[in-house]
């Protein structure tokens, strides 16, 4: 599969999740209390000043219309109470940009509904750390890769692309174990010499402790990137 088809299908993915996931702006007043969907999304990314908190709320499920909240109702973050904004594509949500570098640790998400009921969802962001130091070049062959701040197994999104179009890029779901990642050498033959942009991103989904009966979802995103230069190994 080469660039220019990925790029056309993840075009066409975005539409069609566009498409299916409502931007349409409704009344928290206008739905029962245990119909009200939560939609939590933590991201960040090494390098970057602040984490990005985005919080919304939602009549008909994962999909369903976004939810302004009236009083009494209101969403907390760490005891600081957030305010509602809007976008064309995304509808009603409540978001808090936060210091990188003070986010580590536990939070708590705090939900009052209609009826003033607390929904309190406590999580901890752990960002991982890449301990392996990348040359500005590397030659053809097993890369392996450590890192700090993952579980014993854990999975990452593994992403390396180059800059020729006709090549097709890496990107899938690899296991690390014991906080080592290798990407095989015969793997690298899907790529060109030259610059490579390495990206690893790990995807939690967290359960919610206390949802509605409508129930919810809870990401944390977090990546980091690498950039190098990809040359075939010298022979002796």
């Amino acid at each position: 599969m080469n660039r220019k088809y990925v790029f056309l299908s993840t075009l066409a993915l975005f539409l069609i999740l566009m498409s299916c996931t409502s931007n349409e702006i409704g009344n928290i007043k206008d739905v029962n209390p245990d119909a009200v969907f939560f939609d939590y999304d933590i991201r960040a990314e090494e390098g970057n000043e602040d984490v990005t908190v985005n919080l919304q709320y939602r009549m008909g499920g994962k999909n369903g219309t976004t939810l302004v909240l009236d009083e009494p109702s209101k969403i907390m973050l760490d005891g600081e109470q957030l305010k509602v904004d809007s976008a064309k594509v995304t509808g009603a949500y409540y978001e808090a940009q936060k210091p990188f570098v003070s986010f580590a640790g536990k939070h708590t998400i705090s939900f009052t509904d209609l009826n003033k009921k607390e929904y309190n969802e406590e999580f901890e962001f752990t960002p991982f750390t890449l301990d392996t130091n990348i040359p500005s070049t590397l030659n053809r062959g097993d890369l392996v890769f450590n890192f700090k701040g993952l579980d014993p197994v854990d999975y990452l999104s593994v992403i390396l692309t180059d800059t020729s179009y006709t090549s097709d890029d890496i990107n899938d779901i690899d296991t690390v174990r014991n906080g080592q990642l290798v990407i095989k050498a015969d793997r690298l033959s899907a790529l060109v010499n030259g610059p490579i942009h390495l990206q690893f991103f790990r995807e939690q989904a967290l359960p919610l402790k206390k949802p509605t009966k409508e129930g919810g979802k809870f990401m944390i995103t977090y990546g980091l990137k690498r950039d190098f230069e990809l040359k075939d190994a010298v022979k002796l």
